[in-house]
């Protein structure tokens, strides 16, 4: 899975500590997540999806592969 969350959060201005705040995670799991360390659940990318106003898809990208 690839993500666009370091992309999307450097397009708001966020660092990840704001960031981790808006969403109710950790500066450690927005940290993982950008790295690709990391998956997040479903009701932690819906928050990233309301807070970028962007469709999960467009945020997490998966491979063919991976499904």
């Amino acid at each position: 899975m690839r993500t666009r969350l370091k992309e999307l959060r450097a397009r708001e201005g966020f660092n990840q500590t704001e960031l981790a705040k808006r969403a109710k995670v950790s500066r450690q799991t927005v940290s993982l997540i950008e790295r690709e360390e990391y998956i997040p659940s479903l009701l932690i990318a819906k928050r990233f999806a309301k807070i970028f106003n962007e469709p999960i898809e467009n945020i997490f990208i998966f491979d063919e592969e991976e499904l």
